[in-house]
């Protein structure tokens, strides 16, 4: 696990490990011939209230934060759902509840309890007082995967950060015990600073540490997308929700070695590589973190850095597992991220779905995925595990990014050479006629750059109809 300067990082304890949950975990009792990890008890608490009902249904919900365990290496030795008609303030689940699963806790040698939901402190620690267990909630969970993930300088960075936001919050529960210190000597002492207030002092100061080197690392993503830029490389950005494939779309079509596992969060540090396109022409293809619903706000604000690639993409691929009951919902939760990064679906903002992992379907739903497919714009099938549909997918990638383009036809005199360059360097020149007078350049040309031409003199040509 990636090393960190609090003390209060989830330690758990590594064996080996091979877990069979089978198909539900509704309720299910998991008892592995042969665990490693900590034995834990996962809970999704929900609201039986019809107002408060997900697009997700509960038991696919515990499913998913049962696979956040099994990326993290722990034996799920049991999982439960826990319908609520009322939060309790105190401890989020009714004190009698948490009062029968202490006794299967105290039976079963359970280390670990997860809650997949969101803990305030006080509840945190007022669970772990009845259970007399370590407690922690879904944040908590997908911190430590990603802090057992995280590979490069930037990574590291970026989820220790998370992690520290997250953990200034929750110091009492672990000093509740200590007094007050007093410093000082004789009648010149005084009340000094708490162990809490001098944890949480460090944290800030370790804060503020990493958001300066975050800040550096910002600047230097921003001098390589420059240099990105006068290459006139595009730039295509692969989003999706975790587990989606898109490591393995990204290894497919760069010939890359990049890491694939059927795990959530099996890709954390993001990777660019140069692509072939058709017609001889390349682009820059980027594989990013991989989103999840309820993803903690403090891990969206630590990769921002990582994110701004999103942002500034020429082309963003939002990679969709197709086969997965809940496509639609994780659809929602990927465009929420991009909402928050202040990007949404328009003239600025251009997505390509690509329908993954269309190997899984059967042949009915195939059928109606194809029909529905046919009936959208900027929809692409295909299978990244098979590789059908790759090939064809990388042939039309060319045309994607062309797509909002408009093709011109725009005559120059022999004196706007500079006019000349700046449209090879800002467009894609697709034919080129000299005559005695002048010389017509047949481009695809970008709607806001036409308009930039439009507003220099220096750059205005001819327009030939």
């Amino acid at each position: 696990m990636t090393k960190r300067n609090d003390s209060h990082a989830l330690k758990f304890r590594k064996k080996k490990i091979t877990l069979d949950w089978g198909k539900s975990h509704n309720d299910g009792d998991h008892s592995p011939d042969h665990v490693a990890g900590a034995n834990v008890v996962v809970l999704h608490p929900f609201m039986t209230a019809r107002s408060a009902v997900s697009s997700r249904s509960p038991a696919a919900q515990l499913d998913e934060a049962v696979s956040l365990c099994d990326a993290l290496g722990l034996a799920v030795v049991r999982s439960m759902l826990l319908p609520l008609a009322k939060l309790t303030p105190a401890t989020y689940v009714g004190r009698g509840k948490l009062l029968e699963l202490a006794g299967v806790i105290s039976a079963r040698d359970i280390e670990l309890v997860i809650l997949d939901c969101e803990l305030t402190p006080g509840q945190q620690r007022n669970i772990e007082r009845l259970l007399k267990v370590k407690v922690i909630d879904r944040t908590g969970l997908i911190l430590e995967i990603f802090g057992e993930r995280a590979q490069t300088r930037e990574g590291v960075l970026q989820v220790e950060l998370a992690h520290l936001t997250y953990q200034k919050s929750r110091l009492v529960r672990s000093w509740t015990h200590l007094e007050r210190q007093r410093g000082g000597f004789g009648f010149l002492g005084g009340p000094g600073e708490s162990q809490i207030e001098s944890d949480r002092r460090i944290i800030g100061d370790r804060i503020s540490r990493i958001k300066k080197q975050l800040g550096e690392v910002s600047r230097t993503r921003a001098l390589h997308r420059s240099g990105r830029k006068k290459s006139r490389y595009p730039v295509v950005a692969m989003v999706g929700y975790t587990n989606a494939g898109k490591s393995t779309l990204f290894n497919y079509l760069t010939r890359a070695d990049v890491m694939v596992a059927d795990l959530l969060f099996a890709t954390l540090d993001p990777t660019m590589r140069e692509i072939d396109l058709a017609n001889g022409k390349k682009a820059i293809l980027s594989d990013t973190v991989g989103f999840i619903s309820a993803l903690p706000t403090d891990l969206v604000a630590a990769f921002r850095a990582t994110l701004e690639e999103v942002v500034e993409a020429d082309l963003i691929l939002h990679v969709r597992d197709i086969s997965h009951p809940d496509s639609e919902a994780q659809k929602e939760d990927v465009m929420a991220v991009l909402k928050s990064l202040g990007l949404e679906k328009g003239p600025d903002c251009r997505i390509h779905e690509v329908w993954n992992k269309i190997d899984l379907l059967e042949n009915e739903q195939r059928h109606i995925v194809g029909n529905l497919a046919a009936l959208k714009k900027d929809v692409t099938l295909l299978s990244a595990e098979s590789g059908e549909g790759c090939d064809q997918f990388r042939r039309n990638l060319n045309d994607i990014l062309a797509q909002g383009r408009k093709i011109l036809k725009i005559a120059y005199g022999h004196d706007q050479g500079a006019a000349m360059a700046w449209l090879y360097k800002h467009s894609e020149v697709i034919a080129r006629e000299d005559t005695g007078e002048e010389t017509i350049l047949t481009t695809r040309i970008e709607a806001r750059l036409l308009g930039r031409m439009e507003k220099d003199p220096g750059l205005r040509g001819r327009f030939v109809i």
